[in-house]
This record gives C-alpha cells, structure tokens and sequence, in this order.
C-alpha cells in the first residue's frame, strides 16, 4: 500500500428496511455504509499540495465501493449513493475534500457508469462525530423518491491526526414515498439529472 495511506479500520454498516408505518415490503430495502478510518498525513501541518493523497487513495475507492455493493447484493440492485468525510481536529476541510474523485469515480466506475453526480458531505469533528450524508438516484439527481441521506459515525474515530472517507448506497428510495417528482422508472434524458 502506499506511503500516505495507513488504514486503521473499516466498519461497515447494513440495514434492511420492511416499513415505516405503512405496507410492510416483503423486499426490504437496504442502506448501507462502509466507513475507512486512516492516518491524516497531513494533520498538523499546512501543505501547499495535497493531490498525492488522492491520487493514492484511488484504489482504496474502488476496494470500498466493491465491498458496499457486494454487501447490498450486487451492482444490479444499486439505486442510489453518496459520499462523506469527517476530518480529525488536526486536519483541514480540504483533506476531506480529497475524497470526491476517489469516492465519487470508484463507485461510479464499479456501478458500471452511473451517471448521477455523487453527492457528498465533509466536516471536522472529534472523536464520535456524526454527518449525514446524503443520498440521491445514481442515474438522475432529480428523482425525488431517492433524496435521502443516512447519519454516519465511528465509536472511536476520528482521532485528531485521522479522516474517516465513507461511501453510501441503497438498493431503492425511502420506504414509503408519496410526495410526487421525477419517478425512477421515468428518467429519459440520460444525463445524470432527469
């Protein structure tokens, strides 16, 4: 593995979704998260170019993406997704935002070419911080039934000198939609919005 990356852990979270009060689906839906705790190489100090990191964790990606997908069930039952980073105290915003290529093109890449931009959320938080990162159709951003987002943490992470990279994907929209818009089943224009 390179130099910049030093991986402490991977935690991955399912759930499998029957209702939320209304008809019990026999299908649940699943959310997913998968959660990489590593080194901040650059925590504690300002460095002018911090583009090796991403470069670097480039595969580390695409092995995520991978792992969420086959926990969900495969590729084929992927709907929608997002992407996050929580930065330890001695980071910086920017080493989160290191992650958009990354995350963003690996899940994207192993989904077979999404075409949805991935949205995403990044923060600096200590140790048990939480963020949501949001959720929308991986092929039209405007399917309203897919806007959605799921709350993220590690029990004991990020430490100061640390980043926690996420990626999160479900296998359809929230249980019970009923507030109209694009439908998933209705995308034409094919290009990533409608």
């Amino acid at each position: 593995m390179n130099d910049l990356i030093k991986v402490r852990k991977i935690v991955t979270h399912v759930e499998n979704i029957y209702h939320e009060g209304g008809p019990v689906h026999s299908n649940p839906i699943k959310k997913g998260a998968i959660l990489i705790v590593l080194e901040n190489p650059y925590a504690g100090n300002y460095v002018e170019d911090i583009t090796p990191m991403m470069e670097a964790l480039k595969p580390v990606g695409l092995d995520a993406a991978n792992q969420l997908i086959e926990l969900l069930g495969g590729a084929d039952k992927i709907q929608s997704y997002g992407k996050g980073s929580i930065v330890g105290e001695a980071g910086e915003l920017e080493h989160g935002a290191l992650w958009h290529v990354p995350g963003g093109y690996a899940m994207r890449e192993a989904l077979g070419g999404a075409l949805a931009i991935v949205p995403s959320a990044k923060k600096v938080g200590g140790i048990g911080c939480r963020m949501d990162i949001p959720i929308t159709h991986i092929n039209a951003s405007y399917v309203r039934s897919h806007f959605d987002a799921m709350e993220v943490y590690v029990q004991d992470a990020p430490r100061a000198n640390e980043i926690i990279y996420g990626l999160v994907m479900t296998t359809g929209g929230r249980t019970h939609p009923r507030v109209g818009g694009l439908e998933s089943n209705r995308i034409s224009a094919m290009d990533g919005l409608r």
